[in-house]
């Protein structure tokens, strides 16, 4: 499965005697709950997983966002109504930024049928497709969360992929240069880390731009195709998009795919002992 599924495609397949699985992923950064706007407007069937209490665990040391339990994540993923092989599509509002946290952990869990909805809920709406208020009765599913499937790094991990490989930090340039920091106890940049913010991955319309766009745009940054790579963010999830942008691209696979800081800038930036860069220079 692609891991990029447009509207046209969906539609299409949503009208088929088995349709894929949809999970409504939309998430805000300070509130209030996606579950709001879910409950106001979804796409037909699909199931509201909420990122932070269902998609991650609870903030702490390891992060703001660190990698659930994976107990409580294949509990979360079977009443989503998530079996065993069966396709997933997954949306948020528009860009897909945290989307893709739920199609890197599904990957991560072991299942590959998974794609992100391109343009997410705002182009479905856009294009006058069909949209529900009644809530979603999955039956419950089947899935088996089997960690292991995509590479995850920890901070040694990933200071040291900084300095020997490519580590992209995928926050915006100021938080990245540490000209401002709104949310971590620092600002700046794991010292050897390139800055390819996520916003880059998009066109004028929040949908995603061509692979050999996004290609283009990986290797002006630096990224080779036979060099290791790995993404990094505030906490976790935008990076996510990072690491599918890779593989749209055709700069990883989902075989060798790019590798995931999971505790990201929140979990660094929280020991005193590791060194911090600013500026526009990966230091």
């Amino acid at each position: 499965m692609r891991p990029l599924i447009s509207t046209a495609e969906l539609a299409e397949q949503l009208t088929e005697a088995t349709p894929p699985v949809v999970l409504d992923v939309r998430w805000k950064l300070g509130g209030p709950s996606g579950r709001l706007d879910h409950a106001k407007g979804h796409l037909p069937g699909a199931v509201f997983v909420d990122l932070d209490t269902d998609l991650a665990a609870p903030p702490g040391p390891g992060g703001r966002h660190p990698l659930p339990d994976p107990a409580d994540l294949q509990r979360a993923l079977r009443a989503a109504g998530v079996r065993a092989e069966h396709p997933v599509v997954v949306y948020d509002a528009a860009d897909g930024s945290v989307a893709a946290r739920a199609w890197w952990l599904l990957r991560w869990s072991g299942h590959q049928e998974v794609a992100v909805l391109d343009g997410g809920y705002a182009a479905w709406v856009d294009e006058g497709r069909e949209v529900s208020t009644e809530p979603a009765e999955p039956e419950p599913g089947d899935i088996e969360v089997r960690p292991g499937g995509m590479p995850v790094l920890d901070a040694v991990e990933a200071a040291r992929l900084a300095r020997e490989g490519i580590l992209l930090d995928a926050r915006a340039p100021e938080r990245y240069r540490g000209d401002v920091e709104p949310i971590d106890p620092r600002g700046g940049h794991i010292p050897g880390a390139d800055n390819a913010p996520f916003a880059g991955h998009l066109g004028q319309d929040a949908r995603w731009q061509a692979p050999a766009a996004l290609a283009e745009r990986f290797r002006q940054i630096g990224v080779r195709a036979d060099e290791p790579v790995g993404a990094y963010c505030g906490s976790g999830v935008t990076a996510s998009s990072v690491v599918l942008a890779l593989e749209v691209a055709g700069l990883t696979t989902a075989e060798l795919p790019a590798a995931l800081y999971a505790g990201s800038w929140s979990n660094w930036c929280v020991d005193e002992s590791r060194p911090v860069a600013t500026g526009a220079d990966p230091g």
